[in-house]
């Protein structure tokens, strides 16, 4: 069973939801979804961290010029998050919105704020967007089948096709913000021996000496299964700078961890 402290962003976004009542929960829903994507489903509270949440307000206000009524669905989720005891500290109070810019200057910066991704991070997010571009299309077909059902009373369909259409929206336009300001990482730099984003690292677990392989990549690429783990993650940021060699402690909720970097490189 999983303990509080180890309660997923996805599974906490679900229980929040089912919480409000339907009117919110159908505008709240994509906001939602849309902050936990930015950290990875399978993330848990525990991997959070001030910075990374005033991160996620900073990246937000530069794309949205709705920002703050957006800002206040993603306070209330955390605020809920750490009344469940899921979140050890209130993370909503680092969720400030940005003060004296209007839309245009907003706007005309984000499109100047690079995001770093490996190449393979990269046709990754394309091909994804290629494949919910082409969704798209799909989903403007069945709601216009859906609609041609003069009684809207009960349209389950069309409810059903609206809300997929808005979340896939949601998708494509962050999709778009990201590629359209990426930075490929170059794979083939000289090595420096110094961990960074795009590097493959080699960690020994000093209590049971058991090696452990991560490559550092940034928060849109994360992908736990395959050991793709965010630079600004726990384990992310005791790694990034160091040397093979290095001895690095990571706190989790059970404790704290210790590794020696082995090696680093692709």
């Amino acid at each position: 069973m999983t303990s509080s402290s180890e309660k997923s962003l996805g599974e906490a976004a679900r229980r929040f939801l089912a919480d409000l009542p339907a009117e919110a929960r159908s505008s709240s829903q994509q906001e939602i979804y849309r902050f936990v994507r930015w950290y990875g489903w399978e993330q848990t509270f525990a991997g959070l961290v001030p910075s990374g949440v005033a991160n996620y307000a900073e990246q937000l206000s530069q794309s949205d010029a709705d920002y703050s009524q957006k800002l206040e669905l993603i306070r209330a989720f955390l605020t809920y998050a750490r009344k469940q005891g899921w979140s050890k500290v209130n993370l909503a109070i680092h969720l400030k919105a940005r003060k004296g810019k209007n839309r245009s200057t907003v706007s005309r910066r984000s499109k100047r704020q690079p995001v770093s991704l490996t190449q393979q991070g990269y046709d990754e997010l394309k091909a994804e967007l290629a494949t919910l571009q082409g969704k798209r299309l799909q989903l403007i077909e069945d709601i216009r089948r859906a609609a041609a059902d003069k009684d809207f009373r009960e349209n389950a369909p069309l409810d059903a096709a609206r809300e997929q259409r808005g979340h896939v929206e949601g998708r494509i336009m962050e999709l778009e913000a990201i590629l359209g300001s990426a930075i490929i990482l170059d794979e083939a730099r000289e090595i420096t021996h110094t961990a960074s984003l795009g590097d493959g690292v080699v960690l020994q677990d000093l209590a049971s000496g058991e090696e452990v392989h991560y490559t550092l990549v940034s928060p849109t690429e994360v992908d736990a299964a395959s050991g793709k783990i965010s630079g600004v993650s726990p384990i992310g940021r005791a790694i990034v700078g160091k040397v093979p060699g290095d001895v690095v402690e990571v706190t989790v909720p059970a404790g704290k961890l210790r590794y020696k970097i082995i090696r680093i490189g692709n």
